[in-house]
């Protein structure tokens, strides 16, 4: 029943591309942010949950 549903919908076709053509391109683009991120910026983030220096819970 779903099937034929499906098969009257005109340019369905075009929705599993633009899908596929979304998932690829937006883990292209965090892969590139990765591969260019500076050094300074990741050691910086990998430093956050220990520093001791910045209290991020409320104290009264």
């Amino acid at each position: 029943m779903y099937k034929e549903i499906l098969r009257s919908i005109e340019n369905i076709e075009i929705y599993p591309i633009i899908s596929l053509l979304i998932f690829v391109t937006f883990f292209v683009g965090m892969f590139i942010w990765v591969v260019r991120v500076p050094k300074s910026y990741v050691d910086h983030m990998e430093a956050l949950p220990m520093d001791e220096n910045e209290s991020t819970s409320l104290k009264p």
